[in-house]
């Protein structure tokens, strides 16, 4: 079984969502045309890190973004992880992943749960406690948020339920890009999945990002690289790759657990 992927990596309009769901139209629509079976997004599209402007800008409960990814999902007829926005929910807000199936049915949503004080986001921003595992494409799949991905034992927590794509929506600062990939690769090797990390480029107030939004086999190979460019790459999994990786070396079956503290 393959899946065709696009990674859909563009120039955030800080404090605008309204810019920023019309390019994801944009997107979705390239990514369909390609004939992707699953669009992926980056973090916080709709907003950047307008964190001090949340209260005007942030999405009440995620509505306006899961109705415009219900309607992209059903008119394309395509599976969308729908990178993260801020959302609020309650009296506080949340660094919020929604995944949609072809169908435009909401397959699971995701808090990030490790928010990141170098951007501020403990300030403002709840933290989550739920895992995401889903099917999208007929794949066992689950998502993170950036800064999740400097943290394995929640990777590995959630991987074990059988995830064979893991993907990562992200706004990785252009500085910190070798640890980006590294981390990645390594994230795909131990759990023995494919992964799928979409950043963002461009700049906002304090940070510039480039990019290299990557798709990674489950032996740490880069698939694709979208380098800096504002626009869609496709990515083709073979999943049948991960019965001859996982079969020689059981990770999951010869774990330890009593052991790990």
């Amino acid at each position: 079984m393959k899946i065709k992927v696009a990674l859909g990596q563009f120039n955030i309009q800080f404090a605008q969502p309204a810019a920023n769901r019309a390019r994801v139209r944009e997107l979705v629509a390239t990514a369909a045309a390609g004939n992707a079976d699953v669009v992926v997004l980056p973090e916080m599209w709709n907003t950047g890190y307008a964190l001090d402007a949340l209260p005007q800008l942030a999405d009440e409960d995620g509505r306006t973004t899961l109705a415009l990814l219900q309607e992209l999902a059903r008119q394309y007829h395509i599976g969308i992880v729908g990178g993260s926005v801020a959302v609020k929910t309650g009296d506080h807000f949340v660094n919020r992943t929604l995944v949609v199936d072809p169908l435009g049915n909401l397959l699971g949503q995701y808090d990030k749960v490790h928010l990141f004080g170098l951007m501020a986001e403990d300030r403002y921003l709840v933290a989550g406690d739920q895992e995401n595992y889903f099917r999208l494409a007929g794949v066992p799949s689950a998502s993170f948020i950036c800064y999740d991905l400097r943290f394995p034992e929640w990777i590995r927590t959630v991987a074990r339920h059988g995830a064979d794509v893991l993907y990562f929506p992200a706004e990785w600062p252009a500085v910190r890009i070798p640890q980006w990939k590294l981390l990645l690769q390594v994230r795909a090797v131990e759990n023995q999945c494919f992964v799928v990390a979409v950043n963002r480029v461009g700049d906002d107030p304090d940070n510039h990002f480039n990019g290299h939004s990557l798709a990674i086999d489950p032996l740490g190979r880069v698939l694709v690289d979208a380098g800096e460019h504002d626009g869609v790459t496709f990515a083709e999994l073979d999943l049948a790759q991960l019965a001859t990786v996982r079969g020689p070396i059981p990770v999951f079956a010869d774990r330890r657990p009593e052991l790990y503290r």
